[in-house]
């Protein structure tokens, strides 16, 4: 039996997954968590068997791919490493160079860490991922699946900053997006439960979480997407500010006495959801506590009225829309946030069915079916999508 194995890398974690081929059935999933810090976590689950857990003093990159590897094989999920025949790296950033996923060489590799500026607490650590890979398992091939990707042909119209031309040409910089890999699964799968062909459809992707971006597909190209330069831009987030005039970095340094970068990680880590309400992050707090607490309640508003306005701006380019979904944790699993999002989408004619809406976690549509728009809630699934580029890349 073949199998590929899934890479999610981030800073600090590791999370994979084991597909058997081609059936993609999950033989395991896992994720290492708290790397290169104290008492770091290795978990792996499997069905039918008790969670596995191991605590370690400290997990190093290396360290971390030699006990999945083992764990693979002392525990009979593979009988020899050589059953694994591909294996698919989530890449953040892959700037206009890389348009699809692609077999990693030694080129692919160097460009993932020149692109590194563009994503500096991702693109370093999954090259190294890369690397580790190859000097274990050098006879398996390895394919990187871009975040950008889905975005790098979107119209200039769109994708284009109104600044100097010359710093996109010389600079690289442009609206990049991010979540590519999820709007992608999203889009295919709910075109299939449409039973339609998504190249004949005006679609309107939300994924919305902890980090939050919406994407615009005409007739099976994306023409836009929130998310900017950076993950940053956009709708307002769990911590994210979302889009703001620039002149508030200045402003803030400035009056704060402090640098740029550190305003940058205000915006990025003390804003949003948590920097309105002054209580958390997370909209199921939110939602507990705002008839009591205003600026909870203001929070949340706030949130509804960003993501409103991305969608009816996307639905102005677009000339119309077939299909809105839902996606991510807060759109998968938010009952009332999906509900208050659809209530001040009435005029594009959706109304929210109650019953169909109160569902988590479910592919399911959840506006009245007599609707000229279709809603529906898709949960992503980033890592059978990368396991699928790789059986495309490789075989």
């Amino acid at each position: 039996m073949k199998k590929d194995l899934v890479i999610n890398a981030g800073s600090s974690t590791l999370k994979w997954k084991l597909f058997s081929i081609p059936d993609e059935t999950i033989i395991a999933t896992g994720l290492i968590d708290r790397i290169n810090l104290p008492n770091s976590v290795f978990t792996v689950k499997r069905p039918q068997h008790d969670p596995y857990k191991a605590v370690k003093p400290s997990i190093t990159y290396d360290l971390a791919v030699t006990m999945l590897l083992s764990f693979l094989k002392d525990h009979g999920l593979v009988k020899h490493l050589r059953e694994i025949t591909g294996i698919g790296h989530r890449v953040v950033a892959g700037g206009e160079h890389f348009k699809d996923s692609v077999l990693i060489d030694d080129e692919v590799l160097a460009e993932i860490h020149n692109l590194a500026e563009y994503a500096p607490l991702h693109n370093p650590v999954q090259a190294r991922y890369i690397e580790i890979f190859k000097q274990l398992l050098p006879d398996v091939r390895q394919v990187a699946v871009f975040d950008t990707s889905l975005y790098a042909d979107m119209p200039k119209v769109n994708c284009l900053y109104p600044i100097p031309y010359e710093y996109y040409t010389d600079l690289g910089i442009r609206k990049y997006g991010a979540h590519g890999t999820s709007h992608r699964y999203v889009a295919n799968r709910a075109a299939d439960l449409l039973k339609k062909d998504l190249s004949d459809l005006k679609m309107i992707t939300c994924h919305l979480g902890s980090g939050s971006s919406i994407t615009a597909f005409n007739q099976g190209r994306v023409i836009d997407t929130s998310m900017g330069f950076t993950p940053l831009g956009g709708v307002m987030m769990a911590t994210r500010s979302g889009d703001l005039d620039p002149s508030l970095v200045g402003f803030l340094a400035e009056k704060l006495g402090i640098s740029v970068n550190e305003v940058i990680d205000i915006l990025n880590q003390k804003s949003g959801l948590l920097g309105i309400s002054q209580l958390s992050p997370d909209q199921r707090d939110l939602e507990d506590a705002e008839n009591s607490n205003p600026q909870a309640k203001l929070a949340l508003e706030m949130f509804i009225n960003r993501v409103v306005r991305f969608i009816g701006s996307y639905v102005a380019e677009l000339g119309g829309l077939d299909a809105l979904i839902f996606t991510a944790g807060c759109g998968e699993n938010g009952i009332a946030m999906r509900e208050r999002i659809m209530e001040q989408l009435t005029y594009f004619g959706i109304n929210a069915d109650v019953e169909r809406n109160n569902v988590r976690g479910k592919e399911q549509q959840i506006n009245q079916v007599t609707d000229a728009v279709q809603v529906l809630v898709v949960p992503t699934n980033e890592e059978l999508m990368i396991a699928r580029d790789i059986q495309r890349i490789l075989r």
